[in-house]
C-alpha cells in the first residue's frame, strides 16, 4: 500500500506567475469555509498543522501547494485551495479571487484532479455545483469527497453517499478526519489519478 513519507511546502501565493514551476501532477482541493478541508488534508499527509485552519473562515486567498514524496518515490503536489462562503470582503475583492481560481483551473497544466469537500450532512450547495459546472466545462477531472461522515449513522452513511452520487454523476469518497474513514481508499484513488 502506498503511503505519503515526506511533505514540504513549497508556497502560498495570490499570483498565478509566483506558482512553482509546473514539474509534478497536482490534486487541488475544493470547499467551502468549515467543510474540514484543513483536517482532511492533514490526515491525508500524515502531518498535524501542516495545513492551516484559518481563525476567520474565508479570508484565505492564497493557493498553497505542498510537495508531497510517496513510499513508491513518485511526487506530486497537495494544493490547498482557498475556502469560500463565509468571507466578508468587497465585490471586487471577490470578483479578482473568482478570476484568480478560474484561471488556475483553466489553466494550469499539471493538474489531474479536483477535489471537490461537502459536508455528507448537507450535500452540494450553490458554490459546489456552478464548480462542478465549470470543470466540466474545461474537462478538468473531479472527485466528490463526502466529510464528517461520523455525523451520520452508520446504518445511513451508505445511501447518503450514494444520493450524492446520483445527485452529482461524480464519483463520491466518504471521509471522518477524526476517525481516518476514508483516507486510504482517497489517497489510493488520487495516486490512480496520477498515473503512479
Amino acid at each position: 500500500m502506498i503511503r505519503i513519507v515526506e511533505t514540504k511546502l513549497v508556497s502560498s501565493t495570490g499570483r498565478l506567475d509566483q506558482l512553482p514551476e509546473a514539474t509534478h501532477p497536482e490534486v487541488a482541493f475544493a470547499g467551502r469555509s468549515n467543510v474540514g478541508k484543513s483536517s482532511l488534508l492533514n490526515a491525508l499527509s500524515g502531518r498535524k498543522g501542516l495545513f492551516k485552519v484559518s481563525s476567520t473562515p474565508g479570508r484565505t486567498r492564497t493557493i498553497v501547494h505542498v510537495e508531497t514524496r510517496l513510499s513508491s518515490d513518485a511526487c506530486l503536489y497537495l494544493v490547498d485551495l482557498p475556502g469560500y462562503g463565509y468571507a466578508k470582503v468587497s465585490r471586487d475583492a471577490k470578483e479578482a479571487w473568482a478570476e484568480f481560481m478560474h484561471a488556475y483551473l483553466a489553466e494550469r497544466s499539471t493538474l489531474h484532479l479536483v477535489v471537490i469537500l461537502v459536508d455528507v450532512r448537507r450535500g452540494p450547495e450553490e458554490e459546489e455545483i456552478q464548480l462542478i459546472e465549470f470543470l466540466s466545462e474545461q474537462g478538468v477531472p473531479m472527485l466528490l469527497v463526502a466529510t464528517k461522515l461520523d455525523r451520520v449513522k452508520n446504518s445511513q452513511q451508505k445511501s447518503v453517499l450514494n444520493k450524492l452520487h446520483k445527485s452529482t454523476g461524480i464519483p463520491v469518497i466518504g471521509t471522518s478526519a477524526t476517525e481516518k474513514k476514508g483516507i486510504e481508499q482517497l489517497l489510493a484513488t488520487i495516486v490512480k489519478r496520477c498515473g503512479f
